[in-house]
This record gives structure tokens, sequence and C-alpha cells, in this order.
């Protein structure tokens, strides 16, 4: 076992394949609604469609069985498109009929989307309509070994297999008593799961993980944090993304909760309400767009100071074990549906003034930290404890440690445990670089304080190493003008690292309707010249090394992957 076992809250039900999981869930769940989706969100009224976990169970060993008589057995089997009912079913029906799930991430550029089926050599292709040229594209090209094509819409097309008819064909080979799907045996141990990672420098690896990898981090979740059968999840997050798979759909599965499909990014607070949600993943960039919208409202109205007030007096009240939190900012919890138990965040680093800011309103949030490589949660903070601006303790049955800490205790983080992948799939090189010993190099820089809380300060390979050999994490400096209440984020690099002096430059991109109701219409050099005010006076604070000493402002986002982390590497190409 991990570091952590004593520190599990709850005892969760063991469970080695996603079979078990499966099975488990549709039989002591049956008639709990697993999936709720609006049949079309731009048609009014609105109409709700329902799926039991009975159903759930029912369409996965329908659509194995007939995948199966498609000659699919062990197979590689990509899927892309958008979250649905559909794309869940389908990577069950896939994982528990033993062949491989290969999701792919819907946002890539065509040609990517070609490389990805090329390098997955998978044998059949899931997909949603709009997909259907790209795919059919794969399958002509003769180098590729593609041969099946089942999308997940209704088409009327040659060749061409759809979700429903599967389904249907499934059902029947069952009522003639096809047993392939009951004679599998899943070897938990084995790759199951491929999945690209999403690349934020090089050419994606291809990660190999097996269910077992999978179902320990479950486990795992499930010793911190409890997900119930009456809780609501919304799923918004891109599925093909470890995170959003691992925590909203399978953990979700597990726990017979409900899941709602959210209708957009745009729509996720309106879904919030809608769909009485309990609990909330996300990551951090949603958290603080939502913080903002709340403090801009409270100013609005005329409440600030009213707020502020409240605050102060539940935060005494909490120190005596008094919480009014939920009355006190009743307005607030409504505006988010009026049900979140718990906010899990992970895949990026969050401002701390926004943890707080949540706190001291009574919503829970929980920050997590994990990778593809690792199933993909490493650690998360437990409904006990907490420790702002910290990703949270080691999971139970994982170990951390820092190889080489420097005087601040800062190194690499390494994980061992259960959930660490297989290795890279034809890639034994890049493996090696980063399993050894049963120990993987996270890649990420932190340090651990003495209760075993972990602090990530950056990237290994985005740290910038001075002249005079100081370090410096420029996430650190980043957080400090994320601070900036008009601006939306940024990015800190350095210049002229060939020569004598190290220069730190900032990318900031600012909120121009929020800095306009500050402080008026003011042309960009202005502009500039105010945040270059602000960025002095957060350099007083700084070590001589740390200081920036030239910044760009912009208002166009900075490029992104589909989980918002920064594409640092494409933006300082730009840069440079």
């Amino acid at each position: 076992m991990g570091d952590n076992e004593n520190r599990a809250i709850y005892k969760p039900r063991k469970v080695k394949d996603f079979r078990e999981l499966l099975n488990y869930s549709c039989e002591n769940y049956a008639k709990n609604i697993a999936y709720i989706y609006k049949k079309d969100y731009t048609v009014k009224p609105v109409e709700y469609i329902e799926k039991t976990y009975e159903q759930a169970g029912k369409d996965v060993k329908a659509m194995s069985t007939a995948m199966l008589n498609l000659d699919l057995k062990g197979e590689k089997i990509i899927i892309i498109g958008n979250n649905s009912y559909k794309w869940c079913i389908s990577y069950l029906a896939t994982t528990c009929g033993g062949m491989i799930i290969v999701p792919i991430d819907k946002a890539l550029p065509e040609n990517e989307i070609q490389t990805l089926i090329k390098r997955s050599r998978a044998k059949a292709v899931i997909f949603d309509k709009k997909y259907l040229e790209t795919i059919k594209k794969a399958k002509e090209d003769t180098t590729n070994n593609v041969k099946t094509l089942i999308c997940l819409d209704n088409i009327v097309e040659d060749n061409i297999y759809t979700y429903s008819n599967l389904i249907e064909q499934g059902t029947n080979q069952l009522k003639q008593g096809d047993t392939k799907y009951d004679n599998i045996k899943i070897d938990e141990n084995k790759m199951s799961i491929m999945l690209f990672t999403s690349g934020t420098t090089n050419a994606p690896k291809a990660v190999m993980l097996s269910q077992s990898n999978i179902c320990s981090d479950i486990q795992d979740l499930a010793c911190y944090v409890k997900f119930k059968p009456t809780d609501t999840l919304l799923s918004f997050l891109p599925l093909h993304h470890t995170f959003e798979s691992t925590v909203t759909f399978l953990y979700g599965f597990y726990s017979g909760c409900r899941v709602a499909f959210s209708d957009g990014l745009r729509y996720i607070q309106p879904n919030l309400v809608e769909y009485k949600v309990s609990i909330f993943v996300t990551v951090p960039l949603v958290l603080e767009t939502m913080y903002k919208k709340i403090l801009k409202n409270i100013e609005e109205k005329g409440k600030t100071k009213l707020i502020n007030k409240m605050i102060k007096i539940s935060n005494t009240l909490l120190k005596v074990k008094i919480d009014l939190r939920k009355i006190l900012f009743k307005q607030i919890h409504d505006s988010l549906g009026g049900n979140i138990r718990i906010c899990i965040y992970g895949a990026a680093p969050m401002n701390k003034n926004t943890i707080i800011g949540f706190n001291n309103l009574g919503i829970n949030q929980l920050q997590g930290y994990g990778l593809t490589e690792t199933s993909p949660v490493v650690s998360v903070e437990t409904e006990k404890e907490r420790r702002p601006g910290s990703i949270g303790l080691a999971l139970p049955s994982q170990s951390v440690k820092i190889e080489n800490p420097d005087e601040e205790g800062v190194g690499e983080l390494l994980v061992k445990g259960p959930n660490v992948m297989l290795g890279y799939y034809e890639n034994p090189e890049e493996t090696k670089k980063v399993l050894k010993d049963g120990w993987l190099h996270t890649g990420d820089y932190a340090y651990i304080d003495k209760d075993g809380f972990i602090f990530i300060t950056g990237r290994k390979k985005d740290i910038i190493v001075l002249q005079n050999g100081k370090n410096v994490y420029p996430q650190e400096i980043e957080e400090l003008i994320n601070k900036i209440p008009y601006i939306v984020e940024s990015i800190v690099y350095s210049r002229d690292r060939d020569t004598t002096d190290t220069m730190l430059c900032a990318k900031i991109v600012y909120d121009k309707e929020a800095i306009t109701q500050t402080l008026g219409e003011k042309t960009e050099e202005e502009y500039k010249e105010i945040i270059w005010q602000e960025i002095k006076k957060i350099n007083q604070e700084l070590p001589i090394f740390k200081k920036i000493k030239k910044i760009t402002i912009t208002t166009t986002p900075l490029q992104k992957t589909t989980t918002q982390k920064i594409k640092r590497y494409e933006e300082l190409k730009t840069l440079q």
C-alpha cells in the first residue's frame, strides 16, 4: 500500500475490472437514472431522455455482442465524438467485450485525427456524424487497419453501421442464445485503454492503461471523496480525457450516480441549476470565471461591503463549528443550482484567492492532480483535510517522493502505485525515460509539507534557468499577475537566454470590458501603462532575479488544450 493508507475516510467496494463494475451497478442501482440529457437542447419545449442503470447494462451487452460478431474481439476501437450516452455505452461495450478502446480528442484538426488513426492501428472507428468524411478517408487509406465504421447517429450509408443497428442486432443475437459476450474473460492487467496525451509540447504519446489501473484509481478516490447514488454529476469536460472519463463517467457509474450531459461550455451555469447538480467535476478556468461573475454581480447590486461583513461573521462562527454559509449566501448557492456538495477540480493550477473566496461562501472545492499516465488521479484534498493551494494528499495505495530536492525541498515528483500505466505504446525509449524501478517521473516540480500535502511549483520543462544558476518557476509569477482584477491570464518567459543577462518577460491577456468599467475608455498604450504599474507593484515583492522587465498585452486568449491547459510551447514559438 501507499503512504496514506491510514488517512482513508471511507471503505470502498473492491472492483477489479469494468465488467465487475458494470454488473454491480446495473444490478444494485437497476432503477436509478444513470443518464439524463436533452433530445435536442435547441428545441423548445425541451424533451428530456432518461436511461436507467438496467437499460445501460442491456445496451452495453447488446452492443458488445454485435461488435464481437463483427470480428472485433481483441481489436483496437477508436471513438471520437461529443460527450453522450452513446459514447459511454460504446466505451463500456468495447472494454467489457475484451476489446481495446482508443478515445481521441474531438477538437483535433483532420490531419491529426488521421495520424492518430494510423498510429493506433485501430480496426474500427466509432464516431459522431460530424466526422463522417474524415473517417471515410481513413478507411479508404490502404495503409490503415480500419475495416469497420460505426456512426453514433442514425445515417444511411453503404458499409457503415449505426449505433442503433448494433443495439438491435446484438439484442436479436442474444435472444437467439449468443454467448460470445458472456464467454469473454477480462484480463484486468492487459492494455484495455489507449490514450493519446494532449501534447502541450511534442507529438502525443500513446499511454497504455489496463482496467486494473483505472479500477484501483476509482477505489482510491472512493477512500477520500464519497459519491452517493443520490448525487448528480454534470459531464462537460471532454470524455476522451482521463480526468472526466475516470472521475465523472466511471467513478460516477461505480457509485450509482446520475450523470447529466451539459449543453456546452456556455450553458454550464443554467445546466447546474436545471439538473440540480451536486458534484461538479471541473477545471480552474471555469471556477475562476464563475467566481468573477459572482463578485461582479455582488458589486453591481452594491452589496460588496455587506457580503464582506457576512463573510467575517460566518468565519468567526466556523471557528466554533457553526456553519451558516449555505443560509447566509443562499442566493449565490441558488445561482449554481442550490445543490452543490463538492467541486473537484484539476488539470491546471487555481488562483488561491478564488479557492478562499468560494470557501468563504460555503462552496466546498477539492483540488486534485494527476496525469494520463496515472489513470489519472495521484492526489486530492479529502473531505476532511484541505490546504488551499495544494494538490492534496497522495491517494491511499500510491506512494510519492521528491527526487533530488533543493534547499527548499523542491524537486521532481515521483509516483508509484497500481494506477501507473503499463508504458507508452510502441515506444520503449520514452517509457524508459519516465518509468524507473516502478517510479513514474511526472515531469512536475513539487514539494511535500510536513503533513503530506503536495504543492506543485511548475513543470520541469517550463523552468527558466538563469545565468546565475537560479531557477524561476513561471507559474508562481503568473499566479501573482493573474490576481490583478482585469487580467484573464498570463505567460512568463525569458528572452536573450544566451547572453549574460536573462530578462524575464510576460505576455498578459486583459479583459477589455472589465478594465473599461473600472478605469474608463483608454488607448491600448494607456492600458499597457496601467498594467505596467501593477507589475511594478508585484516586482517590489519579488527578489531581483524574478522581476519582470518587459510586458506585452493582448485581449486574444492564449492557445489551450481541450482541458484548458495553456499550450506554453506553442505560445513561446510566437514570442521568441
